[in-house]
């Protein structure tokens, strides 16, 4: 049987591809861009219908036959960051915010202490490639529960050390977000480690997102913090994450 996944990605590889009709459909005032803005909602509802509370592929060790391949940014110059990464991030704290009852801020061995999941999961590319790896980390239910949403939290904003571009009020760093469904679903984790080592510096570390049940884009790395909001209006350009504000989508279930 195909394999949904990958009738998904190469369908819209062969769309991207062949229809130059969508040329500049991710301009911020594309029409097009606004018509497929507009179904979005439809779509993530559709799936969310079908897939429920359902898991995302898990695989074996002997599924493992390379090395977890980087994407996004690889090497992050801030100079916070750089002296955390000198000392093994031994000086890094993880805060979560906003809609919470108890704002937490939290260090690596506070995290690695807290109850563990590990994966073998593949990690799906827009760009048309995938990767199987391990990974280990803490749901991110767990750390969200220490921080006690309130009611009104519908989002989990994640802002990272990573500077992707500069604009006119300075270095735009990298930001993601999902809801709270997705936020909560046993398969999401705040990973540490993968294939049994400390995270590295090119794939997130110390700590990246892993949404297994949504494209690579999603998986935001190098999080520092996580936010708790109940709109995505006053994030970036309003569309909830980085590359959602660049025309990709911001439900990116596959």
């Amino acid at each position: 049987m195909t394999d949904r996944r990958q009738f998904l990605l190469g369908g819209a590889a062969l769309a991207l591809s062949g229809c130059k009709v969508l040329d500049g459909a991710t301009d911020p005032d594309s029409r097009l861009r606004a018509l497929f803005a507009s179904h979005e909602g439809l779509t993530r509802a559709a799936q969310r219908a079908l897939i429920g509370d359902s898991l995302a592929p898990e695989f074996s060790e002997a599924d493992i036959r390379q090395g977890q391949r980087p994407n996004g940014s690889t090497d992050p110059s801030g100079a916070a960051y750089r002296r955390m990464a000198a000392s093994g991030f031994a000086d890094y704290r993880l805060t979560v915010t906003g809609l919470v009852e108890a704002p937490q801020s939290l260090s690596l061995a506070a995290l690695t202490a807290l109850p563990s999941r590990t994966q073998i999961t593949r990690h799906d590319c827009v760009e048309g490639w995938s990767s199987i790896a391990r990974w280990q980390g803490v749901p991110l239910g767990t750390v969200l529960r220490l921080a006690r949403p309130k009611l009104a939290a519908r989002y989990a904003v994640f802002h990272c050390f990573d500077a992707i571009e500069r604009g006119l009020s300075g270095e735009i760093f990298y930001y993601e977000s999902i809801d709270l469904i997705e936020a909560f679903h046993p398969q999401t984790i705040l990973a540490y480690a993968m294939n049994g080592m400390p995270l590295p510096v090119a794939n997130g570390a110390p700590l990246r997102l892993r949404v297994e049940r949504q494209l690579g884009y999603k998986m935001a790395k190098y999080v520092h913090g996580i936010e708790l909001v109940d709109s995505l209006a006053a994030l970036g350009r309003g569309r909830g994450s980085y590359w959602a504000d660049r025309g990709y989508e911001w439900y990116a279930g596959i």
